[in-house]
């Protein structure tokens, strides 16, 4: 089977199982792949992300992807036209794409250019955070599937927590118990969503139990559109929790966020799109990733990458060959536009 090199590392590197928690084989690979396509060094860091980097100006292009990928998926498939296989899409795909196109590009004075394959970032984004103190960058591009003629200005927030309760146990007939409570609380708080435009709320795990004690614990994901006042947010949640006598846990509250489309780096791949013969789409993303986390740099942003999302953690994720080589000639364009342009 012939696959252009960059094709063949995005291949090897999705035939490399890497659940959340189990990157150490697929970031050995990466990491050592990384010479190969143009990168001075590489290497992993203190929690596990591979690191390359490019040049030595002061101004610092970082191109944030991530290892990791959610459990299961279709079975490995390659052939010269698709690649089929978990995180082919979400995210070895834009992560291979940034690897390939950030190695060949040239650094213009003043720049330096500094990959990393995170891990962690489909359950607490583990991997930005332990780089987030490390860098004060002038520009930013984050590996995830936007289509290779789409970018990405904006995510949605998101809360996480927990709606807990116990008791020393009682009669159903007299206290239907925690377990209900929790359910009741739960419930109203997903119909309480339904009327805000842009909340979406999921159940992630429930348990509980009736053995003389009584026990139950939901844990929901509650999506938040751009512009959600935290304070507000706590307080619905509060006042749930207190209405159904369950006990609160956030767990992670993680912001929305939103780049302007005069945003440096939106606007040079919206050029970089056209230039590739595509007309550009700008994205509003209903998902959360190390955009947001990354958010306080306060930086130029965007997230970029090949691959359908439609296809992003699902039992037939692939990507089209052709696709990702489309992916890595428009980054081959913007990054170049988005070191170039000044500040």
């Amino acid at each position: 089977m012939s696959l252009p090199e960059s094709a063949r590392l995005l291949a090897d590197f999705v035939a490399i199982p890497s659940p959340t928690g189990q990157e150490e084989a697929a970031a050995r690979m990466l990491e050592d792949s990384l010479p190969r396509f143009g990168w001075d060094a590489s290497h992993l860091d203190g929690s596990g992300n591979v690191v390359a980097s490019r040049g030595f100006g002061g101004n610092e292009l970082i191109l944030m992807g991530h290892i990791d990928t959610v459990m299961g998926g279709p079975k490995v498939m390659i052939d010269e036209d698709r690649i089929q296989g978990r995180g082919s899409v979400d995210a070895k795909g834009p992560c291979c794409a940034m690897a390939v196109a950030g190695g060949a590009v040239p650094i213009p004075p003043g720049w330096r250019v500094t990959f990393v394959g995170a891990v962690g970032e489909e359950v607490d984004s583990r991997g930005s955070r332990f780089r987030m103190p490390l860098h004060s960058p002038a520009a930013c591009v984050i590996g995830e599937p936007t289509g290779s003629d789409g970018v990405a200005l904006s995510y949605r927030g998101r809360v996480f927590f927990v709606f807990g309760s116990e008791d020393g146990g009682a009669h159903r007939s007299g206290s239907p118990g925690p377990m209900t409570d929790a359910v009741l609380a739960t419930a109203s708080l997903v119909d309480i969503s339904k009327n805000m435009p842009g909340y979406t709320a999921s159940v992630v795990e429930m348990e509980g139990h009736e053995a003389g004690t009584r026990y139950g614990r939901i844990a929901v994901d509650l999506r938040l559109p751009i512009g959600a006042p935290r304070e507000e947010v706590e307080t619905m949640l509060e006042e749930t929790a207190a209405a159904f006598g369950v006990r609160l846990d956030v767990i992670e509250y993680v912001p929305p966020y939103c780049v302007p489309k005069t945003d440096r780096v939106i606007r040079s791949f919206r050029t970089a799109i056209r230039d590739a013969g595509l007309k550009p789409r700008v994205l509003a993303k209903q998902g959360t990733c190390d955009f947001n986390v990354l958010s306080p740099w306060g930086c130029p942003m965007g997230a970029y990458g090949p691959g359908d999302s439609r296809y992003d953690h699902s039992s037939d994720e692939q990507i089209p060959v052709a696709e990702f080589l489309r992916g890595v000639e428009v980054l081959k364009l913007a990054l170049p536009r988005i070191m170039g342009e000044q500040f």
